[in-house]
């Protein structure tokens, strides 16, 4: 059976064994995730129960307030470097559009935030955010005053201001890709009929990008909701938990803390389940826009 199969389908011989270890990779550690989220198991200890829904039921209906918050500013963090990286790449992509000298020096300072790993920014920005000897606040002091960026007022937003910093090239590197691969006649016929640049853009040039855009959305949504290694590296999740995101959050729990491997394991499956519904529904849309492209 295995060897007719392979006879129709001859191309699958060379798909099949990443097929099965990228399966293997993710499949398994997330059983294994499964199984550890339904035990009350804690680091260091060997024995442990079978506790079913327990750890579920209690983040839902035992008043875990440092749950719904981590949920909350996950959410809240996703939607806005989201939002503010789509529209600053947007406008970036129409600027590189056009011709200008040293255009090549504007794609390389692009490639440098996309090239440095998060964690590394983070560390980065993270001693130019400091309140005493931050090179910001080195500037800011000539303007009337210094600004404790990691402060717990101020924490999540020099988190976001940081992912913003180092994401933004992504989408419009993207979208720049996109606007270049637009086809001339459309916009060649709506000059001719007196149509005008606002009214291009609007008509032609935004519903003919629609599938690069939800795609980049995809990337940076999914990234940004399951982010780690910049808030992380900035502040740990704190001052208090004020940046502890879902990620860090799980980790609080099962690693850094308590040491409550079962309840941690509940909150990531929560997370891959968040993950995959918002990916379902963003792909979804893509497709449409794919479909009423064509």
């Amino acid at each position: 059976m295995i060897r007719t199969y392979f006879k129709k389908n001859p191309h699958t011989v060379y798909i099949w064994p990443a097929i099965i270890i990228l399966g293997g990779l993710s499949i398994v550690p997330s059983l294994f995730l499964w199984i550890l989220s339904l035990t009350d198991y804690e680091l260091g200890y060997t024995d442990f129960n079978f506790v079913g829904v327990e750890n579920f039921t209690r983040l839902f209906t035992g008043g875990d307030n440092e749950f719904w918050f981590s949920l909350w500013i996950s959410l809240f963090f996703m939607v806005i470097v989201t939002l503010i990286e789509l529209l600053l790449g947007f406008w970036i992509a129409t600027l590189l559009d056009r011709d200008f000298k040293l255009k090549f020096l504007v794609f390389s300072c692009l490639i440098v935030p996309i090239a440095m790993t998060p964690s590394i920014t983070g560390q980065i920005w993270k001693l130019m955010l400091n309140a005493e000897y931050g090179v910001i606040n080195y500037f800011l002091q000539f303007f009337g005053g210094k600004v404790i960026w990691l402060s717990t007022e101020n924490a999540f937003l020099s988190t976001i201001l940081v992912d913003i910093w180092q994401n933004t090239p992504f989408m419009a590197l993207i979208i720049y890709a996109g606007i270049r691969s637009l086809p001339t006649d459309p916009f060649e016929a709506a000059a001719i009929d007196g149509a005008s640049k606002i009214q291009a853009f609007y008509h032609i040039s935004l519903p003919l990008l629609w599938p690069v855009i939800i795609l980049a959305v995809i990337f940076r949504a999914i990234d940004a909701l399951k982010t780690f290694d910049i808030p992380f590296s900035l502040t740990q999740g704190g001052p208090g938990n004020a940046t502890e995101f879902l990620s860090l959050h799980v980790f609080r729990l099962g690693f850094a803390q308590t040491g409550w491997v079962g309840r941690s394991a509940a909150v990531a499956i929560i997370l891959l389940m968040l993950t995959t519904v918002i990916s379902m529904l963003l792909i979804k849309v893509y497709r449409k826009g794919v479909e009423n492209k064509e």
